[in-house]
């Protein structure tokens, strides 16, 4: 069975209908023309310590896209191919080559936006994830970036962050490719169904869920203090923990003046005063996860200041920036020539995708 698509995706991928016209009118050219010269194309991107990802899915990509049609039917030229690649999950910097693709061009031309685009995002992802979890000193950083892109790219997203390092993920489809269980709170849309009864709230959850741990948000009324002692206090040991998502826009009521540095949204004093409320009742079993956000500098801050937190959930903040990758023809006919700039370039680290078990 085909990991990555279906037979209806595979059939869309092999006539080109996912690349761009200009590579594929190339692949026809090149086949009309009976020109099957060998080529070697290098890819590469232009960013120091970047966690590379995608490896394994643009080989099969050429497993299952490298050939043509002919009178109708698929002839894979896949076998005519050699390929060398850095290992997923290595660092790689600023022109180091990633991958060479040598054989005929005619077979594989029409794959270059494809395979470009699949390390252009998991490197991405996976990037983004490693420097938010070097932020957080070891503790868990929960990837919530199910609402910032399209959905159909859950899996593969789910794929990066884990590999970049993330502890847990909040879909299914996330946790598709490696073999755990989605996790999260309970969502504000539910405590307004029950009349906006957070305590309520979480007793429904655990009377319905309850081998699932019971981690509730608690800034429903913009008091985190006094909603996560009354929750734990209705709850006790049947709660596991207590997530902080205040709006950045909001001080939250338990802090009641305080002018010292930036008192909105969830901030240092606000989590150190839930954990300090928390431990006065004999609540030091309840977790703290904070939302709402986060970034590689605000983590960076609370784990300076030894905020008293147990987990991080970040979202949208994983999924900026951008990781291009540039793919050129630096060989012909095993002959060294390239578009002025390119050259040529071994790197060490490149493999044979198919001899390492690594690559999957």
């Amino acid at each position: 069975m085909q990991k990555y698509w279906d037979s209806k995706t595979i059939d869309k991928i092999r006539k080109g209908y996912y690349s761009a016209v200009y590579f594929d009118r190339a692949r026809q050219i090149l086949l009309k023309e009976k020109n099957l010269k060998p080529v070697t194309m290098q890819i590469f991107q232009k960013k120091n310590d970047v966690l590379l990802c995608g490896v394994n899915e643009v080989v099969e990509l050429l497993k299952i896209g490298t050939g043509y049609f002919k009178n109708g039917r698929w002839v894979s030229r896949w076998k005519e191919l050699s390929v060398k690649a850095v290992p997923e999950g290595k660092i790689v910097n600023s022109f180091d080559s990633v991958m060479h693709i040598t054989g005929p061009y005619a077979y594989f031309a029409h794959l270059e936006s494809l395979y470009l685009g699949i390390l252009a995002r998991k490197t991405k992802i996976a990037t983004n994830v490693r420097v938010v979890v070097r932020a957080s000193k070891g503790k868990p950083v929960l990837f919530f970036a199910d609402r910032y892109d399209y959905f159909l790219n859950q899996e593969q997203d789910g794929y990066a962050a884990l590999l970049g390092g993330a502890s847990l993920v909040c879909t299914p489809a996330q946790a598709f490719y490696w073999n755990k269980n989605a996790v999260g709170t309970i969502p504000h849309a539910l405590i307004a169904m029950f009349d906006g009864n957070t305590i309520e709230t979480a007793k429904m959850f655990a009377k319905h869920f309850p081998k699932v741990p019971l981690i509730i948000v608690v800034d429903f009324d913009n008091d985190c203090v006094e909603t996560s002692l009354k929750v734990a206090k209705a709850l006790n040991k049947k709660l596991w923990g207590v997530r902080l998502d205040t709006s950045e826009s909001l001080i939250d009521v338990s802090l009641g003046n305080v002018k010292r540095g930036s008192s909105k949204g969830v901030n240092p004093l606000l989590v150190k005063r839930v954990r300090e409320a928390l431990n006065k009742e004999k609540f030091n079993f309840v977790k703290i996860i904070v939302s709402g956000g986060f970034t590689k500098e605000k983590i960076e801050l609370f784990e300076k200041m030894k905020v008293p937190v147990d987990a991080y959930a970040v979202g949208s903040a994983l999924m900026e920036g951008k990781y291009d990758f540039t793919a050129d023809v630096v060989k012909v006919d095993n002959k060294k020539i390239a578009k002025t700039g390119r050259v040529f370039k071994l790197n060490r680290q490149m493999r044979d995708p198919l001899e390492h078990s690594e690559l999957g």
